[in-house]
């Protein structure tokens, strides 16, 4: 029987700056899930990503949870994050997992790290498998209203949020989501399987946009609207892993 343990690990990405991930391994062989945070998330979760990493252990998948440079434990700033970025730090990622000796990875992305799992892709033929949850497509919809500020400082920095003590982020972000159409990236991961997970009440990311990510994909794919579920799929987090958990063995059985 294979014993999965946890183990902190460090790789650089393209710009040198050391991304911090936790792996969840028995060994370096066999399948490997990636596991992609939401906008100002960490690898972490809360400590649901950690827990939901241990269900997969039990089901043979070894699990890296990671933070994009500026976010959780990675170098760099949180304000140079750009979707750009974000795509380069899990290619890093896919490599790292490629070095280590996995033959099959496959990325789960939730929020703007399911938007970053598909922009990815297939990385070449080097990821056999894509799930979003509560991923937006329409990303110029979403932060629109940072397009109504006025920049800040030389940096042209502008404000995410009102909080006590909001986070900043570059102008450049913008224009950098004007270089994306997810959709037209979603077309692109057929032929290997795609999952969308959403929740029906969605208060940030309209269920519109899964639904526009699925019609986009190719065969095979799949959708899935969780009922009663929000943005953070509050009190229905055991309903998406058992869905995610059935599509990686539909579609990846390791057993």
């Amino acid at each position: 029987m294979r014993t999965f343990s946890w183990k902190s690990v460090r790789y650089p990405n393209k710009t040198g700056l050391q991304l911090a991930g936790l792996l969840y391994s028995a060994d370096s062989s066999g399948t490997i899930v990636i596991v992609c945070h939401g906008f100002t998330g960490s690898k972490e979760g809360g400590g649901r990503a950690e827990l939901m990493a241990e269900e997969l252990g039990a089901r043979g998948y070894a699990v890296l949870l990671f933070d994009f440079s500026g976010c959780g434990q990675s170098e760099g700033e949180f304000a140079d994050v750009t979707l750009t970025r974000h795509i380069s730090d899990l290619d890093c990622s896919v490599d790292y997992c490629r070095r280590l000796g996995f033959e099959r990875i496959i990325t789960i992305g939730r929020s703007f790290g399911g938007t970053t799992a598909i922009c990815l892709g297939s990385a070449g033929g080097r990821v056999s498998g894509v799930c979003t949850w509560a991923a937006p497509g329409t990303l110029g919809e979403l932060f629109s209203y940072l397009r109504l500020q006025e920049p800040v400082g030389s940096s042209e920095l502008l404000q995410l949020s009102d909080e006590e003590e909001p986070l900043w982020i570059k102008k450049s972000f913008l224009t950098d989501l004007d270089n994306h159409d997810v959709y037209s990236r979603a077309g692109e991961i057929a032929p290997n399987p795609l999952l969308v997970i959403h929740g029906a009440d969605d208060e940030v990311v309209p269920r519109g946009n899964a639904q526009l990510i699925y019609n986009s994909a190719g065969e095979p794919k799949q959708i899935a609207i969780i009922d009663q579920a929000d943005h953070q799929f509050t009190g229905s987090h055991e309903k998406v892993w058992k869905i995610c958990f059935q599509w990686l063995k539909e579609n990846f059985n390791v057993s």
